[in-house]
């Protein structure tokens, strides 16, 4: 098998981001490398497959005739889906697992587009091909799933919210006419405001990063999204940001597939299923300093 590249990860600390080095990838000889110190050049492992046949998968055929991969992220949730416009670097949890798939498919770092698509432009970006998956903490839903086939899920997370550190907001329980939450477009964690709190004000922008910063101007009261986001921007600006409470849901991430591409989803199942310490590798050099303790979770 070829060896491939992955980029530098970023974990969460409480009170910073901890950049980690770039590492060649491979095998994971040591599952738990790459969540700091001095093992740098033992981050996340594994290897890009030869000769892969996968019969049955329009997207794969697609993927074969085009010679490149074009998978659907975030880049602006630190630790998960990020885009440093300085170095050009994408890291993150989830976008290694979007390489890690593309690996296992046969296709190598150079051979990858990543294209950054809005929380409410999924499902149509997967319907009209524009991407082959989608890997950016996507929630599992029986709506979307009317759409698109998801694999998964690779992680299960809950809704949180992100305040000012003068807040007096403790949990969703404060929640009430006065406070305005923001949420991405098109997500799960805002329809889940107006269905649980319907007295509760909203506001939506297409970035998560645009509502930190109605947050931060004082045009909203809070933020909600899925607590391991929300960490990742307390973690970046800690003197006037904290998250607050505990998760109050349930969201299961997967990745985002054409409808009724089974074959590529069985594929990526069964990746999930036998990859434990990879995806263990993966979560250490990206979250692993977050404090969140998490299991992988089995796929559906």
């Amino acid at each position: 098998m070829r060896r491939t590249r992955t980029l530098a990860g970023i974990g969460i600390a409480a009170v910073a981001l901890l950049a980690l080095t770039a590492c060649n990838s491979g095998s994971p000889s040591d599952p738990g490398a790459g969540t700091g110190g001095d093992e740098g050049e033992d981050s996340t492992w594994f290897e890009v497959a030869d000769d892969v046949q996968l019969e049955g998968s329009p997207t794969f055929d697609a993927i074969q005739e085009r010679d490149k991969v074009v998978i659907g992220v975030k880049e602006d949730q630190p630790g998960l889906g990020y885009l440093d416009v300085t170095t050009g670097e994408r890291t993150g949890f989830d976008v290694d697992i979007a390489r890690w798939i593309a690996a296992s498919l046969g296709y190598d770092e150079d051979k990858i587009e990543f294209k950054a698509i809005a929380s409410a432009n999924r499902e149509q970006a997967l319907v009209n091909g524009d991407i082959d998956y989608y890997v950016g903490t996507y929630s599992i839903t029986d709506k979307r799933k009317e759409q698109i086939t998801f694999a998964g899920p690779y992680f299960i997370t809950g809704q949180g919210l992100l305040v000012g550190t003068d807040s007096d907001i403790e949990s969703e329980a404060d929640l009430n006419a006065d406070t305005t939450v923001c949420s991405a477009t098109g997500s799960t964690p805002i329809q889940n405001i107006r269905d649980n709190y319907p007295e509760v004000p909203t506001k939506e922008f297409d970035l998560y990063s645009a509502c930190v910063e109605a947050l931060l101007s004082g045009e909203v009261q809070a933020v909600t999204t899925d607590q391991a986001i929300l960490i990742g921007y307390a973690a970046q600006d800690p003197d006037n940001l904290k998250v607050v409470g505990e998760p109050f849901t349930e969201e299961r991430y997967g990745v985002g597939l054409a409808k009724d591409d089974t074959a590529l989803q069985e594929h990526i199942n069964t990746l999930f299923t036998d990859g434990g310490d990879i995806w263990q590798a993966i979560f250490d050099k990206n979250l692993g300093s977050s404090g969140i303790e998490v299991s992988q979770p089995a796929v559906d």
